[in-house]
């Protein structure tokens, strides 16, 4: 999946990119700068995004040029996703972001090492591939899909593993949200230090 790929980051597997308002967690109501990025091996069954899965699907892009895309729009926030944006080196990437005043938010299952510069990591841990221990400290925002009842427990085990100031977000899975955010609310009623994320963006109609 990386063979064509450098290593220095300065080429990347780009399958969209777009101006809109984050959606979830934390950053959620926020304008901001979305690069998703072709490539996973995590393999959840519930993905929305599974045509960012093969990266070969998806040209490699400058990061240069994404560089100079994310600074045409008023909002000077970037969201580096995927797929599983960690599998490529992100230093090269983040710090021209940076350099240009934009703020770097990335979303990862945590599967891959930790590189690039970040103002926000959002940990979304995944049961088909875990997380690397050595990342869950250095999340500032832990958000576990709810799927089924089971992830609950889950949960709390990476609550565990987190920092002390990590924000824990719990947020229903899409297709079973009917089902799994009355159980949400319960629980977040009874152990208050969870949160609730929606995916707002779904109910706005926006990308």
């Amino acid at each position: 999946m990386k063979q064509d790929i450098p290593e220095d980051g300065t080429l990347l597997p780009l399958m969209e990119e777009f101006y809109t308002i984050q959606g979830e967690g934390f950053n959620t109501g926020k304008a901001a700068y979305f690069i998703r990025l072709g490539g996973c091996d995590v393999g959840c069954h519930w993905c929305d995004v599974k045509e960012s899965w093969d990266a070969e699907m998806h040209p490699l892009t400058p990061a240069d040029v994404i560089v100079e895309n994310a600074k045409k729009y008023p909002g000077k926030a970037v969201v580096i996703t995927g797929g599983e944006p960690l599998i490529y080196n992100l230093d090269y990437l983040t710090s021209k972001l940076q350099a240009e005043g934009i703020l770097t938010f990335i979303e990862t299952s945590g599967a891959y090492p930790l590189s690039g510069n970040w103002d926000w990591i959002c940990l979304s841990p995944k049961k088909f591939k875990a997380p690397r221990p050595d990342i869950t400290p250095f999340a500032n925002e832990l958000k576990v899909i709810v799927f089924n009842k089971s992830d609950f427990k889950w949960a709390e085990e990476y609550a565990q593993s987190v920092s002390a100031g990590c924000k824990l977000y719990l947020q229903p899975e899409w297709s079973k949200s009917k089902e799994m955010t009355p159980l949400i609310i319960d629980y977040v009623m009874a152990n208050p230090k969870w949160e609730i994320s929606l995916q707002t963006h779904k109910f706005l109609n926006i990308p």
